[in-house]
């Protein structure tokens, strides 16, 4: 078994902001990463969901 088939295990998924892809696991310091994401698609849509959550940020602000 490895360490991605045991729920209990500290590897998660995170998305590199230097190398521009998921990585799982220990890898680039923490400033250049996102997450954690519970898989690699969803670290694979990490800068998707900061765009469509700072839009909804922005949208929230104009109305207030």
């Amino acid at each position: 078994m490895n360490d991605r088939d045991n729920p209990g295990s500290d590897q998660q998924w995170w998305y590199c902001l230097k190398h521009n892809r998921p990585e799982f696991g220990p890898g680039c310091p923490n400033k250049y990463r996102l997450g954690p994401y519970p898989d690699e698609a969803a670290a694979a849509g990490a800068l998707q969901t900061v765009a469509d959550r700072n839009e909804t940020w922005d949208e929230q602000d104009e109305r207030d």
